[in-house]
């Protein structure tokens, strides 16, 4: 049922948030230069002492200061209000510190009510100073259309200006336009510029971005070891993200030696900060036992952390492990409830095993209209198991009428992906001539094909169809190959055909105790009643023929045979 354990990579580009308060200004001589000071060295008590009664006699940088302590809670109770207070005092002389953080705080609903439209007149004011901050801000306010109407181009017009004072982020995030072709046309030589700037400057999530840049050759060559390298300088600051993308690198053994252990450092340091793709790589590992004992239990509560941010592969994961009874009591609901969510958000196998759990009446009433919805969606994405099941109900009529026109089309989806069980279902089509015309030709392509994967059923058909000429020229004893081939992989009734002919001595000398031996390895293998007797009733034939020697030496084979696979 479906695949279990799906590691994800992480796609996460550059995608700059709203960026921290920064407050400073040039100190004045006197007691402003020595409370700018005492703040800077973290002495908030002389600082509140020194600047408070220059701030009430109207002084704008002391104001400013006062604002940032009440807002970060430094050397007093953390005081949004008065915060707030102090900030417009400031504001409203010019101070663009001030005026850029008043629009954070209108922004962010902090010590009054969030209203987009004052942030941006008052981040306006700050940027139309120069200020490279409220430039910034300005800036990632037209890219995400708060307060002002998105538009792409006046984001960078601002990041623009942020970033040619050196601002860092700004420049990550003019990067990133560059990288989505917003604004701009698509270019990831001027991402990679750009981001490379932010990065140079200790930036964790540019260095981050620029290593991902590195890892798909996106507007530099493509480099592993400088993927790796970039990725760590983030990771060794503590960036969940670098953290994460250092982990799979280590994991998937790309610009560093495979090294799970390692793998599973980073992936912990990121998991440990909430990083949900994080979370979920190493949940993979325990249940894989990679790198660690495998522990199903640890698994499962990485793969719900995950799941619980929404990750649609660890909601998927959690839906095996439900479903097979891994680390939990097997709980078919539970399997489905968690197929669902990660169905509900488009996952591909995750819509699939809804389907099979529909299809099978587990955890759900048996639905077969159910499972032709979910089968679809996920066939709908290429997923090769979803088209194979999806032509076996058109095929069968469950969910609906029977349609071989529909049959077809979704087998041959599937095996165009190279699946051997839609390969052989197909060439089974063509060989009976059901929803098509009767095409030996392509029946024997489309066995052929399976059988290059080893399948064992399409290895018996291609030995029947020589066997008997259909679409080539009869050929025992290639007929008599390929029987052998699925044979020793077990399947009875290619067995029971060699016995046959080893019987009959067409396509290998005549061998009455390679035969009888053949019958009885099929006998014990075959599950359908009537088929089993016609085997040993064959066997039974061939043994009236043969002397107690004869029949012990087969006998005697057939409990020495293995199948190969």
């Amino acid at each position: 049922m479906g695949r279990a354990n799906l590691k994800q990579r992480i796609e996460t580009f550059l995608a700059g948030g709203l960026l921290a308060l920064a407050l400073f200004g040039t100190p004045m001589a006197g007691p402003l230069e020595d409370g700018q000071a005492a703040y800077q060295t973290r002495d908030y008590a002389t600082a509140m002492r020194l600047l408070r009664p220059l701030a009430e006699q109207g002084d704008a940088q002391a104001q400013h200061t006062l604002g940032r302590m009440y807002g970060n809670g430094q050397g007093v109770p953390q005081d949004y209000g008065q915060a707030f207070a102090w900030f417009r005092k400031a504001a409203e002389q010019g101070f663009a510190a001030a005026q850029d953080n008043l629009g954070r705080m209108y922004a962010r609903g902090e010590g009054v009510p969030q209203d987009y439209a004052q942030a941006v007149a008052w981040t306006r004011k700050a940027a139309e100073q120069g200020y490279a901050l409220g430039q910034a801000h300005l800036g990632w306010m037209y890219d995400h259309g708060q307060g002002v109407p998105q538009d792409y181009a006046q984001a960078i017009f601002w990041y623009r200006k942020a970033a040619d004072q050196g601002y860092a982020l700004a420049q990550g995030n003019l990067g990133n336009m560059y990288h989505g072709g917003q604004g701009v046309p698509q270019d990831y030589a001027q991402a990679a510029a750009w981001i490379r700037k932010a990065a140079d400057q200790g930036d964790a999530h540019a260095q981050s971005g620029l290593g991902l840049m590195y890892e798909r050759g996106e507007g530099v060559t493509q480099d592993y070891a400088q993927a790796v390298a970039w990725y760590r300088k983030a990771a060794e600051q503590g960036y969940a993200l670098g953290q994460a993308h250092l982990g799979w690198m280590y994991d998937q053994g790309q610009g560093v030696p495979q090294d799970y252990a390692q793998a599973l450092i980073w992936y912990r340091k990121a998991a440990d900060q909430g990083n949900a793709v994080a979370q979920l790589n190493l949940g993979v590992m325990y249940a894989s036992g990679q790198g660690v004992p495998q522990d199903y239990a640890q698994a499962l509560i990485w793969y719900r952390k995950a799941a619980d941010q929404g990750n649609a592969a660890a909601q998927f994961n959690l839906g095996v492990m439900y479903a097979s009874g891994q680390g939990v009591p097997q709980d078919y609901a539970q399997a489905v409830a968690w197929y669902r969510k990660a169905a509900d958000q488009g996952e591909a196998l995750a819509q699939f095993n809804l389907g099979v759990m529909y299809r099978n009446g587990r955890g759900v009433p048996q639905d077969h209209a159910q499972a032709l919805i979910w089968y679809r969606k996920a066939a709908d994405q290429g997923e090769a198991l979803a088209q194979f099941n999806l032509g076996a109900m058109y095929e069968n009529g469950e969910g609906g009428p029977q349609d071989y026109a529909q049959a077809i089309f979704w087998y041959r989806k599937a095996a165009d992906q190279g699946g051997a069980l839609a390969q052989l279902k197909l060439g089974s089509m063509y060989e009976d001539g059901r929803g098509m015309a009767q095409d030996y030709a392509q029946a024997l392509i489309l066995y052929r094909k399976a059988t290059d994967q080893g399948d064992a059923l399409a290895q018996f058909k291609l030995g029947s169809m020589y066997e008997d000429g259909r679409g080539m020229a009869q050929d025992y004893a290639q007929a008599v190959a390929w029987y052998r081939k699925a044979a020793d992989q077990g399947a009875a009734l290619a067995q029971f055909k060699l016995g046959l002919m080893y019987g009959q001595g067409q396509g290998v000398p005549q061998d009455y105790v390679r035969a009888h031996t053949w019958f009885n390895i099929a006998a014990a293998g075959e599950s359908d009643n009537e088929t089993r007797e016609e085997i040993v009733k064959a066997r039974d034939a061939i043994a009236a023929k043969m002397t107690p020697a004869q029949i012990a030496e087969a006998q005697r084979m057939a409990r020495e045979w293995k199948p190969t696979k």
